[in-house]
């Protein structure tokens, strides 16, 4: 028998052993499940100790998972005056004992939802019950779906042998569950997501979902299904009638928290929360110049236009050591505050628009074009709206993802969506002119066993009913 604890302070459900103590006295942070969601204000911290959960995990938003799909990708370049850290992503060099470190946060923060979603029916249910449902639902697909997309296939990629993580729906520490169908794992991912965004608010404040945050999730889930009907649909109900695109003048100060403009969701980081890891993941300041972890791929880097409002709210051109390099600015903090404590972006509106256009590109290319021009009008000074057609149109569309999405924890998945081979620029290296150390990594496949990350070994080891990946 196991008892369950619910921390107050910090929202977390923890795991103790039934002893006579367990059963007499609870430590003075802590009260037991049952004694924790017997009002508003006990779900209210409960809800807040979910979210809290994602801004404090080393691996996820507010944490690594802004430089890991560019590190593993084609985006960026080692910086060998840098920490050299990440390298045995960069490298391609992961194993079950040096592994990614989501599988355990992911299920720290998907066991906070479920801990909600099994206790509130304690309360009459009410607007507000329907509300925290609704945003515990959604945390909970959202983070599975992430999980699923660092560990396994995607959809359109795999069989129906394909396994991923297990979708666990309660809090039961004794359960140790297997892997599951891959396919079977995205219905629930959006059941979950039908579910909340049905429950959930129009609106619910900064640093929390609301229901177009959900069909936002939604659009992107179906997406990566391939189930292009659906993401148009959920894209239209995420951007409304008139989509928030930001403009030129407006879109930079997206990244100094300036403006809320085009963000369907993000992670609050105050500045008493003083998070700096979204920065520190790209670079330092020093006496030396800015000192960065990597670089910007010099290939992608003349991808920017120089009348891409993006080429200068996400890089700057500056010496280090006398060198010139072209470095990722768009973590470097908010203005007077300190460098690199800024809000995680989990969505915006252009990524779901970009999802609806790339849909429509194999439903109704007239209407691609217009999101594209859409698109590219927000972005490039003195746009010309241009005409294109066929695989030049879906070029265009996967570019500007490329380019919009940089430095967002998206393309090394988007590259694995599309059952791609990453290939990166195997003659330049890190320093504004290309010269540098070139990749040694330069090539991986499609369909190489290094784009499914490996499961921790010490998972292996405890759950006997789960599997390691395939080739490690």
């Amino acid at each position: 028998m196991k008892k369950i604890l619910f921390t107050v302070g910090a929202a977390l459900v923890l795991l103790g052993a039934c002893k006579k103590s367990d059963l007499e006295l609870f430590p003075y942070n802590q009260v037991e499940t049952t004694q924790a969601f017997n009002s508003e204000g006990d779900v209210q911290l409960a809800v807040n100790g979910m979210y809290a959960g994602i801004r404090t995990s080393t691996s996820y938003y507010s944490g690594t998972w802004n430089i890991l799909a560019d590190v593993l990708a084609d985006n960026l370049v080692l910086n060998n005056s840098g920490r050299l850290s990440m390298k045995a992503f960069y490298e391609w060099r992961y194993t079950g004992e040096s592994t990614y470190n989501l599988f355990a946060h992911g299920y720290t923060i998907t066991r906070r939802a479920n801990a909600i979603i099994e206790n509130i029916s304690k309360l009459p249910k009410t607007a507000f019950t329907d509300n925290a449902t609704g945003e515990a639902l959604a945390l909970r697909a959202m983070t599975y779906f992430d999980m699923s997309r660092v560990y396994s296939k995607t959809y359109t990629n795999a069989s129906d042998a394909d396994l991923t993580i297990p979708y666990t729906t309660t809090t039961d520490p004794s359960i140790t569950p297997a892997k599951e169908p891959v396919k079977g794992f995205y219905d629930k991912v959006i059941a979950d997501l039908v579910q909340a965004e049905a429950l959930i608010n129009a609106t619910n404040g900064v640093g929390r979902l609301n229901k177009a945050a959900v069909a936002g999730l939604l659009s992107r889930v179906y997406f990566y299904k391939g189930d292009n009907a659906n993401t148009i649909t959920a894209a239209n109900r995420a951007l409304g009638t008139t989509p928030n695109l930001p403009n030129i003048a407006t879109f930079p100060a997206i990244w100094t928290d300036a403006t809320e403009a085009g963000v369907l969701f993000k992670v609050k980081n105050t500045s008493i929360d003083n998070l700096n890891a979204l920065g520190v993941n790209y670079f330092q300041t020093v006496a030396a110049g800015v000192k960065s972890e990597y670089t910007i791929d010099y290939s992608f880097f003349q991808l920017f236009a120089s009348n891409d409002v993006r080429k200068t709210a996400y890089t700057q051109t500056s010496a280090f050591n006398n060198v010139l390099q072209n470095h990722v600015i768009k973590y470097k903090g908010r203005v007077g505050q300190p460098a690199g404590v800024v809000d995680a972006k989990v969505i915006r509106t252009a990524e779901v628009l970009l999802n609806k256009a790339e849909a429509e590109y194999f439903t109704n290319p007239a209407a691609a074009l217009a999101d594209l021009i859409l698109l590219k009008s927000n972005r490039y000074t003195g746009y010309v709206p241009e005409v294109l057609a066929g695989p030049a149109l879906l070029a265009e569309i996967q570019l500007q993802r490329r380019l919009e999405l940089a430095f967002e924890g998206d393309r090394f998945f988007d590259i694995k969506r599309r059952n791609a081979a990453i290939n990166r620029d195997a003659v330049h290296g890190e320093n504004a002119d290309g010269t540098g150390k070139p990749p040694v990594f330069a090539t991986m496949e499609a369909g190489d066993k290094r784009f499914l990350l490996p499961y921790p070994q010490a998972e292996i080891n405890f759950n006997t009913n789960f599997t390691q990946n395939p080739g490690y």
